[in-house]
């Protein structure tokens, strides 16, 4: 009885390439499996370009509810940004894209899984970081990094593979940019952004959303209500997480929201280039930061935004089922209490401006706030905690006065 494989399927040339050759290399049976995370028409046809490669069985999971709910919100609860501008659309799928994969192996009986991430970019520690802390004993299939027996180095090689084995697909020799979609985003890699001294050419790239410059001139009003930092409805319409964020994607891709142009740091050491389209999540990072800054206190905004650093961090290098990761959601999770609210802007060419955010639970207090006296503050109190406050500083001038002194 041959040995199972369980293959990281998308569809596209190197996963269509690499079922024959585990078949060949390793008389594997393959059984594909692709994980809906909201990848929309890049599953059309699938199955049967599956089958016509040689996989014996197809999976097609849809996780994109447990993809929206249990990974996006945490770290949109958190802000969880990497390097200031990343809003971790790649990121956060894999380990849930590893999470079905593993569970497809253990029904299967598999003894392997394989990927199609190249051996310089950061998807390969993520899924086998992933893989391995939830099934330590599966073997791992890198064919990218197997550089002895993965001879092809180009989609020409990938094409010619694939007709000597009898597999005509609708692939040709053009090259286009290397994306990645789901739900909350669309990547771009290749091509001209290879250069960082290159403008990206948004007319040829751009496909969930538009330029600023080619955004409606008119703007639009955009309410959102939050429960305990989980938005629950947009303009009135109460929606799960996963259609709140297609609801602002179009909302946000209309008006040339989340367009992000970036070099940074892999996890391998390298640098690199892309362009991201998030319009829907800058929008819901946005929203929930404007109801936070309502409700948190300073310290706990403090610490939170530390916090919301780390787990960018954690997430972006793949480690998301650690101790640590659960740690630094449980504290983020014990800050969303009161997380609750209406929050009101307006969309207009690549901006997205406050137009007034309500809450039960607001601790901003317009007594306290505004420049007339109030009951609650007393002016002269301040000029004792002005002296308290600045005590380290008079100390180490007055210090420095007398050394001054003593050396004339």
């Amino acid at each position: 009885m041959k040995e199972k494989v369980v293959l990281a399927y998308s569809g596209g040339l190197d996963t269509t390439a690499i079922i024959p050759w585990l078949k060949e290399h390793f008389g594997y049976e393959v059984i594909c499996c692709c994980i809906d995370c909201g990848q929309g028409n890049e599953l059309d046809g699938l199955e049967e370009r599956a089958k016509l490669s040689g996989a014996a069985k197809l999976y097609i999971e849809d996780i994109v509810d447990e993809f929206a709910e249990e990974y996006i919100m945490p770290c949109v609860q958190a802000g969880a940004v990497y390097e200031n501008k990343y809003l971790l659309g790649t990121s956060m799928a894999r380990p849930v894209i590893a999470k079905k994969l593993v569970e497809i192996a253990r029904k299967e009986g598999a003894s392997a899984i394989c990927h199609g991430a190249t051996g310089k970019g950061n998807d390969q520690i993520r899924f086998e970081l992933s893989i391995r802390a939830l099934a330590p004993d599966l073997k791992i299939i890198a064919p990218w990094r197997m550089t002895d027996v993965w001879t092809m180095q180009s989609r020409e090689d990938e094409i010619e593979y694939c007709k000597q084995h009898g597999i005509n697909l609708p692939f040709d020799h053009s090259h286009s940019y290397s994306r990645d979609r789901n739900l909350w985003h669309i990547s771009h890699e290749g091509l001209e952004l290879e250069d960082p001294a290159n403008e990206p050419n948004y007319d040829h790239m751009l496909v969930l959303g538009v330029t600023p410059e080619k955004a409606p001139d008119q703007d639009e009003y955009v309410t959102m209500t939050f429960e305990k930092g989980v938005p629950t409805s947009v303009n009135g319409k109460q929606m799960k997480v996963a259609d709140i964020i297609k609801e602002l994607n179009a909302l946000g891709g209309k008006h040339g929201i989340g367009i992000v142009d970036i070099v940074e740091n892999r996890v391998v050491g390298m640098k690199s280039r892309g362009v991201y389209e998030t319009p829907g999540g800058t929008i819901l990072m946005e929203a929930h930061q404007q109801l936070e800054e309502l409700v948190l206190d300073r310290a706990t905004m403090e610490t939170k935004k530390d916090m919301g650093n780390k787990l960018a961090q954690v997430v972006y290098e793949g480690k998301w089922f650690t101790p640590l990761r659960e740690a630094i959601q449980a504290f983020v999770t014990s800050t969303q209490e009161y997380v609750t609210g209406e929050v009101k802007f307006r969309l207009y060419k690549g901006n997205i401006i406050k137009a007034g955010t309500t809450s039960p639970y607001s601790l901003y207090n317009e007594s306290l706030a505004s420049f007339t006296t109030g009951d609650m503050y007393d002016h002269h109190d301040a000029s004792g905690f002005i002296t308290l406050f600045g005590l380290p500083l008079k100390v180490r001038a007055m210090k420095l006065m007398e050394v001054e002194k003593n050396q004339k």
